[in-house]
């Protein structure tokens, strides 16, 4: 009886042991598990976070190129192909992190991509500082060359104004002066005798005597003489095609000569017909000479 027992006894402790070494294995083979699925699980988690700073990292990247669009500088044909094959780049990075599933293989070439475009924005931007500021300097200079042409053009300006201001004196100092201008009224007989009236009814022309007021600035040459006759009325007496320039205007005449001044008291006259019939009254005449006034008369007439 003690025998049984003692093998019943032997048996139970066998089973016992088996059913403990099965709960250790059972145990440990959870563990291996769970922490296998935990350093999976962190590994994932690794993954996904660095996946998502590459993201941000790749977006401040693309903010800093767009950046260089609001410089308003003009960039070289270089630097714009530079640009673009970083936005290729770029739009291939962003493909690949959007996708669900990235390995570490994957995470690590992206992450290599990431630094080489970093590298690449630092060295354009510094060459963006630098063509700003060859863009200032140039700019400093051009409006330093604007400054002075201004400045210049000014002075050119002003320069041009006394000068015509000068032109206009020496032109209106050399102009002929008249004087002692006397005005005549004759009757024209048919033989071609002229005699000297006073009465409008009989007059036929006008004589206009005058001499030059000593000029050594007058140029000693021919000089155009235009002369203005008006009738007591105030009308102008002239041929509508004959035109001149004098005063700064251009306007009729009634008659015109040239005469050769040499500056030594000379006596000129000028004879002018009325195409029309003489009135009471009195007629004003105007001489004009080197497009200025030259001196003015009266004549009355009965």
């Amino acid at each position: 009886m003690s025998d049984q027992n003692d093998l019943v006894n032997k048996g139970d402790r066998n089973k016992i042991y088996f059913l403990v070494i099965v709960i250790v294995a059972l145990l440990g083979t959870n563990a291996y598990l769970f922490f296998k699925d935990k350093q999976q699980n962190e590994r994932f988690v690794n993954i996904n976070t660095e996946k998502d700073r590459l993201k941000l990292e790749v977006e401040k990247i693309e903010v800093e190129l767009d950046k260089v669009n609001t410089l308003n500088i003009k960039l070289s044909e270089k630097l714009i192909n530079e640009q673009q094959l970083a936005r290729d780049k770029i739009a291939e990075l962003k493909a690949a992190l959007k996708e669900g599933f990235i390995t570490q293989v994957d995470l690590e070439a992206a992450q290599a991509k990431v630094k080489e475009l970093r590298e690449f924005v630092t060295n354009y931007n510094e060459s963006i500082i630098q063509l700003r500021k060859e863009n200032s300097y140039l700019k400093a200079q051009l409006d330093s060359i604007r400054d002075s042409a201004s400045s210049a053009s000014e002075r050119a300006e002003e320069l041009e104004r006394r000068n015509y201001e000068l032109r206009e004196k020496v032109k209106t100092s050399s102009a002929l002066k008249a004087s002692n201008i006397f005005i005549v009224a004759y009757r024209v007989k048919s033989s071609g005798k002229n005699i000297e009236v006073t009465k409008a009814g009989t007059a036929k022309k006008l004589t206009v005597s005058f001499e030059i007021v000593p000029n050594s600035l007058a140029q000693k040459d021919y000089h155009k003489i235009y002369l203005r006759v008006f009738d007591p009325t105030g009308n102008l007496i002239a041929n509508e095609n004959n035109m001149f320039e004098a005063d700064g205007q251009e306007m009729q005449y009634s008659s015109s000569t040239s005469i050769s001044f040499n500056d030594d008291n000379t006596s000129y006259t000028m004879n002018w017909i009325n195409p029309n019939e003489f009135i009471k009254g009195t007629y004003s005449i105007i001489l004009y000479a080197d497009g200025y006034t030259m001196g003015r008369a009266n004549i009355e007439l009965r």
